[in-house]
């Protein structure tokens, strides 16, 4: 079935539909991992978006029941350059392209994605829109450019989870699965703040001996604060951090009180709580494959990213110090309080998909609990 992409700025793509029909909307963005398409799918941080992938072949390890990241798939689209239906891994259970339909997810394969790359990289991320059923140029492009901003966007409320759970999953391992971790021999108590966070940050907490209270974004700080929790966890997640003022303003409260880690959204909105600035990225950074180094250390780690928005340091004033910073755009990778045991990182040393070198960091958090109990 005929498939076709538009852009806002007018730059049409046609290509062949697969996974669900009809039309989809969002911000194309595009990640450049060769491998973990299924981790992709299920990140909540991709809401409102529609992901290329600049790997050429997808979809050659299907789907299977583990590696998910979610309860579900948030993108609206998905873009590849070569679909494959024939899949072929140990662990499959199904097709990339059934998953797709199953999730009501829109798929289009067989465009160049060099060129879409190339564009979006040249003018930036943009809206698009994807139909199976509508083939007018003019009419698409319209359709494209009436697409609200992810700038302004809250989009984290609508990942979030909507009442307090405990997680017990430690990491995978390949003789059992995932293992439950009995949570009477895990000494940090933690309450991980869900803006849209991914499965495998909870496991990498427990594993480093956390014994995780998962709660949904809007959860009062007091009451956070009354469970006695030796640290406060800041999650991943979508949209611009500057609409959620009313979280700022729960993060305020942890501070000076409890140690506090964040990622992603969640060192984008530690950073607005402590009186910074956040900016959009052109293009933003996908992808498992990012030079970073540790400023604490100058040590280099090879990274997994997923995000759009970037902290600003100078607006930071005397607040934090860089903890970390991008090799490739020198954007800001992470912030640590001057004096608080606070830090937070920009990329998600979870690494799922991606490389375990960033991994340390929950050590990191484990340490500040300790010495802050």
């Amino acid at each position: 079935m005929k498939a076709v992409l538009a852009l806002a700025d007018g730059r049409i793509f046609e290509g062949r539909s697969f996974g669900a029909g009809g039309e989809a909307t969002g911000e194309v963005v595009f990640n450049t991992a060769m491998s973990g398409y299924q981790e992709v799918l299920t990140d909540p941080s991709y809401k409102g978006q529609m992901v290329t992938m600049t790997y050429t072949q997808i979809g050659n390890t299907g789907i299977n029941p583990e590696d998910i990241e979610s309860r579900g798939l948030f993108l609206s689209g998905f873009i590849v350059r070569e679909y494959q239906d024939c899949y072929s891994n140990w662990r499959a259970t199904m097709s990339l392209d059934a998953y797709l339909k199953e999730n009501g997810v829109v798929g289009i394969h067989g465009l160049d994605t060099r060129a879409l790359t190339r564009h979006l990289r040249d003018k930036g991320a943009q809206n698009g829109i994807i139909s199976t059923i509508d083939f007018n140029h003019e009419s698409l492009i319209a359709k494209a450019r009436a697409i609200p901003s992810m700038s302004g966007l809250d989009l984290a409320s609508g990942v979030s989870c909507d009442q307090p759970y405990h997680w017990t999953q430690g990491l995978w391992d390949l003789e059992g699965g995932y293992p439950e971790v009995d949570r009477s021999g895990l000494k940090y108590k933690v309450v991980a703040y869900d803006f849209g966070i991914k499965y495998n940050i909870l496991r990498c907490l427990v594993d480093a001996g956390c014994d995780v209270t998962v709660v949904p974004a809007n959860f009062p700080a007091e009451e956070a604060l009354a469970m006695n929790p030796d640290g406060i966890f800041l999650s991943n997640g979508p949209g611009d951090p500057e609409p959620l003022a009313q979280v700022q303003a729960e993060i305020r409260k942890f501070i000076g009180k409890k140690p506090v880690f964040g990622i992603c959204l969640g060192h984008q909105l530690l950073g607005l709580a402590l009186g910074g600035k956040t900016m959009k990225l052109p293009f933003g950074n996908h992808g498992s494959n990012l030079p970073v180094m540790d400023m604490a250390t100058r040590k280099v780690e090879i990274t997994s990213q997923n995000h759009g928005f970037a902290v600003d340091l100078d607006s930071l004033g005397d607040a934090a110090c860089l903890g970390h910073e991008n090799l490739n755009d020198q954007t800001v990778e992470g912030i640590s309080h001057c004096s608080l045991p606070i830090f937070s990182v920009q990329h998600h040393p979870e690494a799922s998909p991606g490389p375990h070198d960033s991994h340390y960091l929950f050590g990191r958090f484990v340490e500040l609990m300790e010495k802050n109990r």
